[in-house]
């Protein structure tokens, strides 16, 4: 299935990473873009038994709405430039509260794009919005690192393989970016597990089923993380797309991250496609 329709969350501050790498990818696959920004509502603290002054409330709304169309404003300018098919949308959320009005948005479209939180310059409630994308939307999510210029040009692509369901997803999800890449390598990290027949069989005979050219790489017995021993891979062998499922779960709406997706989204250098 090509990808023909991308979402992506527009930064309100900074270098729009994830605008820039939305406008670029539509451009070359021919997909419509939708860029999203967020107004985030004040949430008025439970220990003030006063109730907050209207006029302030008010002054505060404005103050998100405004932040929210300026960053639209750069979105729709980029798209301009690209001359790619696109609309904007403002979404209002209540901070710290409900992600719907984000999620219904996102799950009709074919891959959705977010950029990383940048420590310099946070995003209010990214973590949890990032979260939310990967575990709740049913939709690929693109995840693009802070320090990115929002170039794309995936044609040394690693995908991270244990032959897990949730492994299996990111690599469905990624077969429309695969199909650009020059060069697909296999990366598994292998802890000590005692492995059944040849490591990696199964997902190479599939992809080759869809004319995708593979080769496989085990990183044996690793002194470090899992997620380290991939980021390192890809520092090494000039990556530029890391394809890996998402691990995780919710309870009562609090996101529990897997320790290696965790890691990734920490410290991942070059855009990370997950799946969950």
């Amino acid at each position: 299935m090509a990808i023909k329709d991308i979402v992506t969350l527009v930064d309100l501050n900074g270098e729009q990473p994830a605008t820039k790498l939305t406008v670029e990818f539509a451009q070359q696959v021919g997909a419509h873009a939708t860029g999203i920004s967020l107004a985030f509502e004040p949430i008025v603290p439970g220990f003030i038994a006063a109730p907050m002054p209207a006029d302030y409330l008010q002054m505060a709304h404005k103050q998100a709405v405004d932040a929210a169309n300026a960053s639209a404003q750069t979105f729709k300018k980029a798209a301009e430039m690209a001359g790619i098919p696109f609309e904007t949308r403002v979404a209002e959320i209540i901070t710290g509260g409900s992600l719907d009005p984000i999620l219904q948005q996102a799950r009709m479209t074919d891959l959705v794009v977010i950029s990383q939180d940048n420590p310099e310059m946070p995003e209010p409630m990214r973590e949890l919005v990032i979260e939310g994308l990967l575990f709740e939307s049913g939709v690929p999510t693109l995840l693009v690192p802070y320090i990115s210029k929002g170039k794309f040009s995936p044609k040394n692509v690693v995908v991270a393989w244990d032959g897990s369901p949730t492994a299996a997803r990111a690599v469905h999800a990624a077969l429309p970016i695969l199909e650009l890449a020059e060069k697909i390598t296999i990366v598994m990290v292998n802890k000590g597990q005692a492995a059944e027949g040849e490591p990696g069989a199964d997902i190479a005979t599939y992809l080759a089923r869809h004319n995708l050219k593979v080769t496989i790489d085990i990183i044996q017995n690793p002194p470090i993380s899992v997620a380290d021993s991939l980021l390192n891979y890809v520092s090494e062998n000039d990556v530029d797309l890391l394809v890996m499922g998402g691990y995780g779960h919710s309870r009562m709406r609090e996101y529990l991250v897997g320790g290696a997706t965790r890691d990734i989204l920490g410290s991942m250098t070059v855009p990370v496609l997950m799946a969950h």
